[in-house]
């Protein structure tokens, strides 16, 4: 026999719940005051009640049934037609001010023959057991008779109940139970995050750990803690090469990046993070692939105005519905609420690139008690999005160091496929911005680093700088070869000869890309370098290679 489920008519739970509740259970809601234990019980007895399906909701001493319906009716999901006919609420407080447990389940009893009803709720049963804690054995042999009657009349049930984690041990409630779910308040500092678990749930396959929800005012959303891909996502999809829509860049990615791929730009303050991650995400509309902004610092009028300054127009593809800007700002959200939220944002536009600005500022946005947790919950939030194909690029700011590398002060540069990394450097007197490829999976890039600028329409690379070492340090000096080794040759003529012995033969244009050099000065140095016979000219499928016929002395 399979279990019929039931919708909670609460977004999310049905799927921490492993597809719905099962019919006829008997489900304890534990949880202390305001965690919103009444909250999730009303919202889930108005969505299934119905004339087929009819409810009643004792309440005892807590709250009277006026008041409690009173703020319920402020919620999106109250329906006030269901009130007094599919949905009756009958109030115990005399019953258990009578101090006789017999009384009080006479009178639950009559009421459920009377009405016949398929959910039956008592709220809040933790009262019932203070009244009556005075006689054990009463108490035990009251609590039997009320299972049995619960589990007999074939009705879905739920006891609520102000209990903490440690009061459920040798408890006889919590043993008979076929569901136990536990709502808790975290609180740190000036935030608050609700989360629910699902202890206990006979014959289902519940999604384990502790889930975030809201309370807003259409009720309860969960956000179910989960690492699925994006709907309809459940092939491999095909990995192919993207644009990033910087000029220069590109070229050093080998083409550009892969599909499905998470890309971490990491560089101080005023480095052009920002810039390049608008570049990605125009790139993408213009080649037919929608983007979703997730912002976390800039205010979405002032990124739009940016990009507008650097010639994309994002107002009129957020109305063709190309791309889509979330902003991130409160101070006490969860990875799992973002994360629904970005996937959501997805999948209604088809999404295939995503820019996340900054990984600094996401940090931020978490509560508190969520933050010891950051990089367990942006693990899943890259693995759901990138499994799905999407393209991802992160921002993050890092501070400069003269003596180490930092990718990002989260070490979370392990779940990126690819680094791009900026850096400041002094060469020659200013104040340079130099870019280098330092990590990327399954792909040949360029080992070297490049000089780039930002200009009004965004970044731009520009040379490679091979005549310098010590780049990474901040304060880089000349790099020259001993006059024996390659005599004759200028600076310039040196760097587009050690970039062919790199690249062991190349085009013209190759190497344009790779040195940065405008034609006419390439042209010049390589013929300067083939009149002093260190390349020769080859011939091959109608292209001129240039292939270098010396090495420097002493290699």
């Amino acid at each position: 026999m399979g279990l019929k489920l039931l919708s909670t008519g609460i977004p999310g739970l049905d799927k921490v719940f492993g597809g719905g509740l099962p019919e006829y259970s008997f489900n304890l809601v534990a949880g202390p005051p305001g965690a919103g234990k009444t909250t999730l019980v009303h919202q889930l007895t108005f969505a299934n009640a119905s004339a087929e399906r009819p409810a009643l909701y004792f309440t005892v001493l807590g709250e009277p049934s006026l008041k409690m319906l009173r703020y319920q009716q402020q919620m999106g999901f109250f329906d006030p037609e269901k009130v007094g006919t599919v949905l009756r609420f009958i109030d115990l407080s005399r019953e258990v001010l009578s101090e006789d447990p017999a009384a009080l389940l006479d009178s639950i009893v009559k009421h459920v023959e009377q009405t016949n009803p398929a959910i039956v709720v008592v709220d809040s049963f933790r009262t019932v057991m203070r009244a009556y804690a005075g006689g054990d054995m009463e108490l035990q042999g009251f609590l039997q008779r009320l299972a049995l009657y619960l589990t007999s009349w074939q009705v879905t049930s739920f006891l609520v109940g102000e209990y903490g984690e440690g009061e459920m041990h040798n408890n006889p409630v919590f043993t008979i139970a076929d569901g136990i779910f536990l709502l808790t308040q975290c609180k740190e500092r000036n935030t608050a995050v609700r989360k629910i678990e699902v202890m206990k749930m006979r014959g289902q396959a519940t999604i384990p750990g502790l889930h975030t929800f809201r309370i807003g005012r259409q009720g309860i959303e969960v956000f179910p803690r989960t690492m699925a891909r994006l709907p309809g996502t459940e092939e491999l999809p095909e990995r192919r090469r993207v644009p990033v829509g910087v000029p220069g860049l590109d070229e050093m990615l080998g083409g550009g990046l892969l599909t499905g791929d998470a890309t971490l730009v990491a560089g101080p303050s005023g480095t052009g993070k920002t810039a390049l991650s608008i570049q990605f995400a125009a790139e993408g509309v213009r080649h037919g692939e929608p983007a979703v902004l997730a912002l976390f610092e800039e205010h979405p009028e002032e990124f739009l105005t940016r990009a507008k300054e650097m010639g994309f127009d994002f107002e009129a593809m957020v109305r063709q519905q190309q791309l889509r800007v979330l902003y991130f700002r409160p101070l006490e959200l969860s990875a799992d609420e973002i994360l629904h939220e970005v996937q959501q944002a997805v999948a209604q536009i088809g999404a295939r690139r995503l820019v996340i600005d900054s990984l600094n500022g996401l940090e931020l946005a978490l509560s508190p008690s969520v933050r010891e947790d950051f990089r367990e919950s942006l693990y899943r939030m890259v693995g759901a999005l990138t499994g799905g194909g999407v393209t991802i690029l992160l921002t993050v700011e890092v501070t400069e160091s003269f003596d180490k590398i930092n990718f990002s002060p989260h070490t979370v540069s392990f779940m990126a496929h690819n680094i791009i990394f900026l850096r400041y450097a002094e060469i020659d007197g200013q104040l340079r911005k130099v870019l280098t490829i330092a990590k990327m999976r399954r792909s040949q890039h360029s080992p070297y680093l490049h000089a780039y600028e930002i200009t009004s329409s965004g970044v731009r690379v520009t040379e490679a700088l091979t005549g310098y070492q010590g780049i990474l340090t901040g304060v880089p000096t000349p790099r020259r070869l001993e006059p024996a080794g390659l005599p004759g040759l200028t600076d310039r003529e040196r760097a587009v000869l050690d970039q062919a012995l790199a690249l062991r033969e190349a085009t013209a244009e190759r190497l344009a890309t790779a040195t940065g050099m405008e034609p006419p000065a390439l042209s010049r140095a390589l013929a300067r370098l083939s009149e002093l016979n260190y390349l020769i000219e080859v011939q091959e499928n109608g292209s001129v290679l240039y292939r270098p016929i010396v090495r420097p002395l002493g290699q």
